[in-house]
């Protein structure tokens, strides 16, 4: 018994020793603390509102063109038929364009917020990057949006080995 008791305190001594530092942040709590991220935000809704009122006009434009084109329909040739339904699919394709371009995957919405909130960002980086290694943590974890590694000290990567390990080369 006094052999399992001295093996169990020796693998948890030799555990302790390996043991990892790390601390857990909230970057959303830190980030709503500073005012320029306020600022920043608030502005990129007012643009975005400003262009989602642009969208939704040109929107209300072809809405009213669909409508006139349903009333008329009747009385048009074909050839004026065709004529109003390409113009009607040009109109479409403009709203589509737009919102594409305002809010699509990298559009103007996106842009915005990288030349605004990613300055900020890269501060509280910075400092959490600051602060890890000051204090000797070899991991820095993020409970904002789900557990995310913020900082991991680079001696901790073993990609390289891996790497070795599969035969190829650095």
């Amino acid at each position: 018994m006094k052999k399992i008791v001295f093996a169990l305190l020796l693998m948890v001594s030799a555990v302790a020793v390996h043991a990892q530092r790390y601390a857990v942040i909230d970057t959303k709590y830190i980030l709503n603390k500073l005012p320029e991220y306020k600022d920043a935000d608030k502005k990129i809704q007012q643009i975005s509102e400003q262009w989602q009122k642009e969208i939704d006009t040109k929107q209300a434009e072809l809405d009213k063109m669909y409508k006139d084109y349903d009333a008329e329909q009747v009385m048009l040739s074909d050839e004026l038929k065709k004529k109003r339904e390409a113009e009607l699919f040009a109109k479409e394709k403009e709203v589509r364009e737009l919102q594409k371009k305002r809010f699509g995957y990298d559009g103007d919405v996106f842009k915005e917020r990288q030349r605004l909130i990613k300055p900020i960002q890269d501060k509280v980086y910075t400092a959490i990057q600051k602060i890890a290694v000051a204090k000797g943590y070899d991991f820095v974890l993020d409970k904002s949006e789900g557990i995310t590694v913020i900082f991991a000290d680079p001696k901790l990567d073993k990609s390289d080995d891996v790497l070795r390990e599969m035969g190829i080369q650095l």
